[in-house]
């Protein structure tokens, strides 16, 4: 017997005729999952990086970062998405459904590249855990804004980027900062990473020396006065590499770009206070600007110094030349639908 479009076809005799089913999406579909590669130095340690955000990639972004992590260091990742519950297709456009963050509660290490998100309780209770375990993360350009559940009654409110109870909410308190402003102009003032000589034996600026993004320097005023910034964003006075530094007071003084502090979450809605942890912060690391090697290289040199390795003399971050990262911008909302786009079709080869 075989099939035949809508028929099922036995010795030349239609038998009758069937409607077929696209097959469904398995749940670990909506995520990636990149076994590290053996005898490496990250091998046994797993880092969950998520993505979730409009404007500035962060889909195509942390499959990239994530091949990195497991193919030249070892270490087993899984890569999350806002999947529309729907089409079971990314579309970053939505945001209350992350699939998969269980994976945070036997990781290591997470990264964080997310926007304005509202996810519901059962998925917000992983990355809760995972903080007041006090284990380290990586919270890229967005993140220091990853909430917006508006709603007052939604358990994790107080995460929220501009709640007052929890100052900042979670940006500003675990983080270090929350959304302040463009200090830059907005696809118009390029950022060039400027080392901080304070910190410049930092491990995590072991081999970092010329760092540059076309995203602009964001504006940040909260950081506690524990913060390390190792590396402090100048904006130019275009949009190229070899623009000059704009002159004036927007570099007078320069804004922090990547920072390092540590963090504990307090006491709230029932929950025992947290144990310490460290943060890494960083207001650059858009898709398009993870071409710049060494930023690559600074967020692996995080990664090794949060999970308590030691940081290579300069870290292997080599990217496929298929890695064409589309420019930052907002997207109507038809445009990810549209696309059909699934988990695995980010992963570039």
């Amino acid at each position: 017997m075989k099939r035949f479009g809508r028929s099922l076809v036995c010795g030349g005799l239609v038998l009758l005729s069937v409607a077929l089913q696209p097959l469904a999406v398995m749940a670990q579909d909506l995520w990636l999952n990149l076994p590290g590669a053996a005898g490496k130095p990250g091998s046994g340690k797993k880092v969950v990086l998520i993505s979730g955000d409009e404007e500035y990639r962060s889909e195509e972004a942390l499959p990239m970062l994530a091949k990195i992590l497991s193919e030249q260091h070892g270490f087993h990742c899984t890569v999350h998405f806002a999947i529309h519950p729907e089409t079971k297709t990314v579309d970053p456009n939505y945001s209350s459904n992350i699939p998969g963050l269980e994976q945070l509660d036997d990781a290591d290490f997470m990264v964080m590249f997310l926007r304005f998100r509202a996810l519901p309780p059962e998925q917000m209770k992983h990355i809760d855990q995972f903080v007041r375990a006090g284990k380290p993360l990586l919270a890229i350009r967005t993140a220091t804004h990853p909430f917006n559940f508006g709603d007052g009654n939604h358990p994790y409110a107080h995460w929220s980027w501009n709640n007052g109870k929890w100052q900042g909410g979670f940006g500003q308190q675990v983080v270090g900062e929350t959304w302040v402003s463009h200090h830059g102009v907005h696809n118009g003032q390029a950022t060039r990473g400027v080392i901080n000589p304070k910190h410049a034996d930092a491990p995590i600026l072991k081999g970092v020396a010329d760092v540059f993004g076309p995203t602009d320097v964001y504006g940040v005023v909260h950081l506690p006065a524990d913060a390390q910034v190792v590396m402090y964003g100048q904006v130019l006075s275009g949009m190229k590499p070899t623009d000059p530094p704009l002159e004036g007071e927007k570099n007078n003084p320069m804004q922090p770009l990547v920072w390092t502090k540590s963090y504990k979450m307090p006491a709230l809605n029932d929950l025992a206070e947290g144990k310490e942890g460290k943060a890494i912060g960083s207001t650059i690391g858009a898709a398009v600007d993870l071409l710049s090697e060494d930023l690559r290289r600074l967020f692996v040199n995080g990664i090794y110094w949060g999970t308590g390795l030691e940081v290579p003399a300069k870290a292997s971050v080599a990217i496929p030349e298929s890695y064409k990262p589309s420019y930052f911008g907002f997207k109507d909302k038809a445009f990810f639908t549209n696309q059909k786009i699934l988990p695995k079709d980010l992963l570039k080869n």
